[in-house]
């Protein structure tokens, strides 16, 4: 018997012997002869080799993975992306001297033989034994494709890989069988054409049509003689012969392919010595896979129709489903990004605010009547370098956003006003609104328990002049602070959750938001994207359409194309339309005269409203026509940034208001996005100015003053219910204040969180500290 070598491996002998095994063993099978029990081949150690006749009889061909394209609505190419780069192309449409090459180097007798070449496994058996190792090996293309489909089926998982390339004596029979089903099913040209398609040729690059692009920008059909022997070359072993990397090492091997083609009679040997004589020629492609190479700053819009993709059911019961067809790829994603809006989105916030800032800002762009996202950007570009980031800040944490989305101000006061006028309260609806006042309580809520004010919290207003009674449309323009917290004292808390419900309003988490009076100077945080969609139901007169980022998708699969169903905006009523024409006029107000006039368009009915939070950690503005809408956010994803002294795009300022910063983003991105558009009027209601005779001047100052000496007094009555109270450290939208010193901390690591309401030290308030007495969840403009 003979010896094992020292290292504990075969002999070269007995390695001879094993692969000789298999050839009789294949050579039975090609004969059609009736197998011998596994032992006399002595195979069957154990149950190492599976029954022959127990492999299933149908070789399933696995999909090719392919690159998928992501287009914008008008066709263009946002950005390719793909787990293998690959493009499926016919036989056809590869270079003759391709289809050569590769038969040359890899199996020569490929047209002569079946799908086992016996006379090669002989004669690799020889070679072999005489170098003492595994220096030549038998596979014909047919059995190498059947390779490649096992690796294909087994995707990225490594253990499923090792599994389809371990070299065992079973995988080596399951492999012979399935290649004889493919040689009588497929036929030569077939095989071959599968095989071009399917093959590793380095860098990225399967299939012949994506290595063609790779190596030499052009098509698999322009390969010539040169260029189709290095690919053919570089498949035995992509890592050493890469022309990109080692030039000596692929030249040779492109000669040696060159040789064979002649020896074979493919070409003449004065054909291939020119050819050899030539240089490489490379003309490298860099691979363009990801979102990351989006152009127009889409990439977050581009990771946001990735995700949207692995969560919805529509693509698939499970998200290891979905992922499997998004892997697979092969897909034409048409989606519903606007080239012209996402342009204007990118060049305003770079106009604006640099990346390099201390604060970023996010704006998106909704589509109303059809919920259609038409743009989508940042400041802080997608990356992992120095102010760059990952994060979505436009979007919900389940779509790839920061944590919890970010504050929202008094943004969120025309939701309150909504559910108001949908209680039947009037336009003209008049409340006390003092300067600071406890919160009220008790509150009603959803539930039979409703909100008590236990801490004796207050919120006042922006500054000192700020005094009431106020009706609606003042109050709305100049965003004060008590008015809306005795509008949700007078109707309850359900209501407005009701109608928040219907706008789609949740928190940048996913939950709901809390039934505390609070929320109406927004203290949870919400998303742009969320926002932008609950304002875009103002423009539609009331009707509410959920989201869309995706207009169709086609697949390709094999030789077919096949339309995948895509999700659909579904549209309701979420108000009355008097109720959301009655909310237009209000806030057309806010950018005539309020808070928001930095932020106005001259040349179409447009409106909108501001927002600041607590310490001025975020300022946002949101507004829409009656055919656009849109919200910008500027802040700290990390909410540890107090916007005050501060540099942002160039531009110092005092302190950050959302009519000041965010109010001009919003306003250059509507106009690019707008420019050629038609430009609709809004059904604006008549609601009578507020008919009192206050002091003219007492808005003189509105960001000046604090609030005055008002430490112990009382905050006010509502209800019949006089309270005295602490304040709450933290709101600091009044002008002319110090930034009271918060009384909690972020620990390290925070992404971004709702901010930290809590109860502060009563607001001294001399004259100049507009700061304290703040709610310390939301805020003003």
């Amino acid at each position: 018997m003979p010896k094992k070598r020292s290292g504990g491996g075969l002999s070269p002998t007995q390695q001879a012997a094993k692969f000789l095994g298999v050839s009789v063993l294949a050579g039975a099978v090609m004969a059609g002869i009736a197998l011998p029990a596994a032992g006399a081949l002595g195979l069957a150690a154990k149950g190492s080799v599976q029954g022959f006749d127990d492999i299933p009889d149908n070789l399933k061909s696995p999909a090719l993975s392919q690159r998928t394209t992501i287009l914008d609505s008008k066709g263009g190419q946002i950005a390719t992306v793909y787990s293998r780069d690959r493009t499926v192309v016919d036989l056809k449409d590869m270079s003759p001297y391709m289809q050569k090459a590769i038969v040359a180097i890899e199996d020569s007798r490929f047209y002569q033989h079946g799908a086992v070449d016996l006379k090669g496994i002989l004669r690799a058996v020889n070679q072999n034994a005489q170098n003492g190792g595994v220096a030549q090996g038998a596979s014909t293309l047919t059995q190498q494709l059947v390779k490649n489909y096992f690796v294909e089926e087994a995707g990225d998982d490594p253990t499923k890989v090792a599994q389809a390339t371990q070299q065992t004596i079973g995988r080596k029979i399951r492999e012979l069988k399935y290649a004889i089903q493919l040689e009588e099913k497929l036929g030569k040209k077939k095989i071959l054409e599968n095989y071009l398609n399917i093959t590793f040729f380095g860098e990225q690059a399967y299939g012949v049509e994506a290595a063609a692009q790779r190596y030499f920008s052009k098509h698999a059909k322009d390969l010539n003689l040169q260029e189709s022997a290095l690919l053919a070359g570089i498949v035995q072993s992509p890592s050493r012969y890469d022309p990109v990397n080692d030039e000596e090492e692929a030249t040779k091997r492109r000669n040696t392919v060159l040789q064979r083609m002649a020896e074979v009679h493919d070409i003449s040997q004065q054909e291939a010595d020119k050819a050899k004589a030539a240089k490489l020629g490379l003309h490298v492609s860099q691979p363009k896979n990801g979102c990351i190479t989006a152009v127009a700053g889409a990439s977050f819009f581009c990771k946001y129709v990735e995700n949207v993709f692995k969560s919805d059911p529509v693509f698939g019961k499970t998200r290891e489903a979905r992922a499997k067809v998004w892997n697979q790829g092969g897909l034409t994603i048409r989606t519903t990004l606007d080239p012209q809006a996402q342009e204007s989105i990118q060049t305003s916030i770079k106009d604006h605010v640099n990346k390099s800032d201390k604060v970023a800002a996010a704006g998106t762009l909704v589509e109303p009547g059809t919920g259609k996202i038409l743009g989508m950007g940042q400041s802080k570009p997608y990356g992992y370098g120095k102010n760059e980031t990952e994060y979505n800040y436009s979007v919900n944490y389940g779509m790839g956003g920061s944590n919890y989305g970010f504050p929202t101000g008094s943004t969120f006061k025309p939701f309150v006003a909504a559910a108001a006028l949908e209680q039947g309260k009037p336009a003209t609806q008049q409340y006390s609104s003092p300067n600071k006042m406890p919160y009220p309580s008790p509150v009603q809520t959803c539930s039979s328990k409703p909100w008590t004010n236990q801490s004796n919290e207050i919120v006042p207003n922006e500054s000192a002049s700020e005094v009431g009674p106020y009706r609606l449309k003042e109050a709305m323009a100049k965003s004060v602070n008590t008015y809306f917290v005795q509008m949700i004292s007078d109707i309850g808390l359900c209501p407005v959750i009701n109608q928040i419900d219907k706008l789609g309003v949740v928190q940048g988490n996913g939950d709901k938001l809390p039934q505390v009076p609070s929320i109406a100077l927004g203290a949870k945080g919400i998303s742009p994207l969320t926002m932008a969609t609950a304002y875009a139901a103002f423009a539609s007169r009331g009707m509410y359409c959920t989201p869309i980022a995706i207009e169709s998708i086609s697949q390709q699969v094999g030789e077919r194309e096949k339309s995948l169903e895509v999700p659909k905006s579904t549209c309701s009523r979420a108000m009355s339309e008097k109720t959301a024409d009655t909310i237009s006029t209000l806030l057309s107000g806010v950018i005539d005269s309020g808070t928001g006039q930095q932020a106005g368009l001259t040349d179409r009915a447009n409106a909108g409203k501001t927002g600041t939070t607590d310490e001025r950690k975020n300022a946002w503005f949101v507004g829409y026509t009656p055919n656009l809408s849109g919200a910008v956010w500027v802040g700290s994803a990390s909410q540890r940034v107090h916007m005050v002294g501060i540099s942002i795009g160039g531009v110092y300022h005092d302190k950050v208001y959302g009519g000041e910063v965010p109010g001009p983003i919003w306003r250059d991105l509507m106009t690019g996005a707008l420019v050629g558009k038609d430009a609709p009027s809004f059904n604006k209601v008549d609601i009578p100015d507020l008919d009192k005779d206050k002091d003219k001047n007492r808005d003189k100052g509105r960001d000046d003053g604090g609030n005055g000496d008002q430490n112990g007094t009382p905050g006010g009555t509502v209800n019949g219910a006089t309270t005295f109270g602490n304040t709450i450290s933290g709101q600091n939208d009044g002008g002319g204040g110090t930034i009271p010193t918060p009384t909690f901390s972020i620990p390290e690591g925070f992404i971004q969180g709702n901010s930290n309401s809590g109860t502060g030290n009563g607001g001294n308030g001399n004259g100049g500290n507009g700061g304290n007495g703040g709610n310390g969840d939301g805020g003003q403009r």
